[in-house]
């Protein structure tokens, strides 16, 4: 007499997948991320004490999230724009603005594919009045 196995009746049923699960599962990765981003920016804030010098560490640490949008173009993301706010509150002087500047040059030119149409526009995409450019060639000393 030959042997059945058993089948298990959902193993049977197609399984399909739920549209609200991945657009939750959407919601969740881009509430993560955001909260990864803010929890980065609220260190690097952190480590700039008043009377302290602004260091490249800090400036490529708050625009590392935009290393994407300045290579490839596009939108820039939530953490780029973050990032950029936090630029902004660190370099509220004039030396840690030219500090800042020449950090950002600096990062700029170790990117060959660098789109500079997108690096000037950054500041406006995020929304944030910087007084510094980002920008491959420009002149720091004279950011007031």
């Amino acid at each position: 007499m030959p042997s059945t196995i058993p089948v298990h009746r959902e193993n049977q049923e197609k399984k399909t997948s739920n549209p609200r699960t991945s657009s939750f599962q959407q919601k969740a990765n881009m509430k993560g991320i955001i909260i990864s981003a803010i929890a980065v920016l609220a260190m690097i804030q952190f480590m700039v004490e008043p009377g302290q010098a602004l260091t490249c560490g800090q400036v490529d640490a708050s625009l590392a999230p935009c290393i994407p949008y300045l290579t490839q173009g596009g939108d820039p993301s939530a953490a780029c724009c973050i990032g950029v706010t936090a630029l902004k509150g660190m370099a509220q002087n004039t030396a840690d603005k030219r500090a800042a500047c020449n950090c950002v040059k600096a990062a700029a030119n170790r990117y060959a594919n660098l789109k500079e149409d997108a690096a000037q526009a950054l500041p406006n995409k995020c929304g944030v009045t910087l007084d510094i450019t980002v920008s491959k060639s420009v002149n720091c000393d004279m950011i007031n």
